[in-house]
């Protein structure tokens, strides 16, 4: 399943560049995520847990990242397994930063997630894109703030929250998919 999205950060293209560089800092931002290991040469072992009502998944794998510096992009591979829920999951993403108005960062994330398992029945419809949706836009906000921190340590103590809010997250996204699906069978 393909999902795309793209966002602006009001802060420089270097700013956000070198934000992105910090796998930990951008780990603490991904709402569900824990960072376990840097194993070296850009590969990161971590966990993704996610929750949808009555179903909650831990995937446990690795992440490679293959950044490129000239055009301020990059490319994550990641795999993972949930060994409770038997579920499997495979990510390619490609982001990339360009400059925006005002001085800001525009930011394009395109992802090809592979899910297999019971976890993919909720490949099959519009609500992956609603939620990722909304996580990412916890993840901008999560970002924005520890751009705007003025310590280190004030900046290390901003963090996503760990759990992902599933059913509240689920039915909040079911009810923007009804809604823009009957905004367009009534245009």
């Amino acid at each position: 399943m393909k999902i795309q999205h793209e966002f602006t950060v009001e802060r420089p293209i270097a700013d956000v560049w070198e934000f992105f560089q910090d796998v930990p800092a951008v780990a603490d931002c991904l709402p569900g995520a824990e960072l376990k290991e840097d194993k070296g040469d850009n590969v990161y072992a971590g966990v993704v847990t996610v929750k949808l009502g009555p179903m909650t998944a831990s995937f446990e794998g690795e992440a490679t990242i293959v950044p490129d510096p000239a055009s301020r992009s990059a490319t994550i591979t990641g795999k993972g397994v949930d060994r409770r829920g038997g579920s499997r999951g495979q990510v390619t993403v490609e982001y990339a930063l360009t400059d925006a108005e005002g001085g800001a960062t525009a930011v394009r994330i395109d992802a090809d997630v592979m899910l297999s398992g019971p976890a993919a029945q909720f490949g099959r419809t519009g609500l992956v894109n609603e939620i990722s949706k909304r996580l990412i836009g916890e993840f901008v906000e999560c970002l924005e703030a520890k751009l705007a921190a003025t310590t280190v340590a004030e900046a290390q103590a901003v963090k996503a929250d760990t759990q992902v809010k599933g059913l509240s997250l689920f039915f909040a996204s079911l009810w923007s998919w009804i809604k823009r699906l009957f905004g367009r069978s009534s245009a």
